[in-house]
């Protein structure tokens, strides 16, 4: 099989298995993407995310994390539920302009089955297809669990642009999705760089309550809200508390606004769609939850991340805002 069957093949594969998008870039040095991580990094935007700073080579080279590798296969996977979008955007949820609470908010992204877990399922199997029709296969596969600068080859290899918040943009699924790679010895047809069609929307600059979005293209993770009820361990600062709005795990404040998202085709696969029990639930619920209730509802879920502790920290957090 030549290189352009290959690709082919493995394209379809990807859209059978249940991606949306699916890309082939060269595996190389990130000369520019390297340059912006060390001014990002130095300038202390990261927070208290030090495994930021860990296997900067490796980040900015595939060949050195998986040695061998020619290629990137990118994979866009939605998670995308349009009457998700409609109820979280309803004011009686938020006020933006008070940014007063009404009921605590997980990230969407979060509200199904834990991402990694549905990714690298699909990915694996992409992996021994691709791998049968190579004629062999040496490489990994990877979802947000290893340095990989994901949204770099996901732009490399055309399957968006990256917006002015950072986040991938796809014409056609807006910013809704996961990305996932296999770093692989096979060669392919590589596509396009994809095109910046951001133009001179700062919808997303205006709206962030933290003005994490310090300039286009560049967040301050430091001061990001996903950053203080995820990754943070301490206590959120007292001057961002009033900030929060609603957020309890992560923000899609950002997201919400972007025009794109507007007409996002909704995501296909069922694991990430939004549990019930996980949606538009009130304060009296949330604060009933205890530990074991924690360990089983967030089981599989990306929610465990913040650990229990940290779960009740934001929700003490916001309380003091709620109408």
């Amino acid at each position: 099989m030549n290189t352009s069957e290959l690709t082919k093949a493995v394209r379809a594969e990807a859209e059978r298995l249940g991606f949306e998008g699916c890309g082939f870039s060269q595996a190389t040095f990130l000369e520019d993407e390297a340059r912006k991580l060390e001014s990002w990094l130095n300038a202390g935007k990261h927070g208290k995310m030090g495994w930021m700073e860990n296997h900067f080579d490796k980040r900015t080279d595939p060949r050195k994390l998986v040695p061998g590798a020619k290629s990137v296969v990118s994979v866009l996977c939605s998670y995308h539920q349009p009457d998700l979008t409609a109820l979280y955007n309803n004011t009686s949820n938020l006020d933006r302009s008070a940014q007063q609470v009404a009921k605590p908010l997980i990230s969407k992204y979060a509200l199904g089955e834990d991402y990694h877990f549905v990714l690298k399922d699909k990915l694996y199997e992409l992996f021994e297809f691709t791998k049968s029709l190579n004629g062999g296969l040496e490489g990994r596969v990877f979802v947000d669990s290893a340095p990989v600068m994901d949204k770099a080859w996901a732009v490399r290899s055309g399957l968006g642009w990256m917006g002015k918040h950072t986040n991938i943009i796809n014409r056609k699924q807006g910013s809704w999705f996961f990305l996932g790679e296999m770093i692989v010895d096979a060669v392919f047809e590589y596509d396009s760089p994809a095109t910046d069609h951001c133009g001179s929307c700062t919808r997303c600059i205006d709206a962030c309550p933290t003005d994490a979005i310090t300039e286009p293209y560049s967040v301050d993770g430091s001061k990001c809200i996903s950053y203080f009820t995820i990754e943070l361990r301490e206590e959120i600062p007292q001057e961002y508390h009033d900030k929060l709005g609603s957020w309890i795990f992560g923000c899609d404040v950002c997201q919400d606004v972007c025009p794109w998202n507007r007409k996002a085709l909704p995501g296909k696969e069922p694991r990430l769609h939004a549990r019930e029990e996980l949606v538009n639930r009130d304060f009296e619920y949330w604060d009933e939850l205890n530990l074991d209730e924690f360990r089983r509802l967030f089981k599989k879920n990306p929610v465990k991340r913040t650990k229990f502790d940290g779960f009740k920290r934001n929700l003490n957090s916001i309380k003091g805002h709620k109408k």
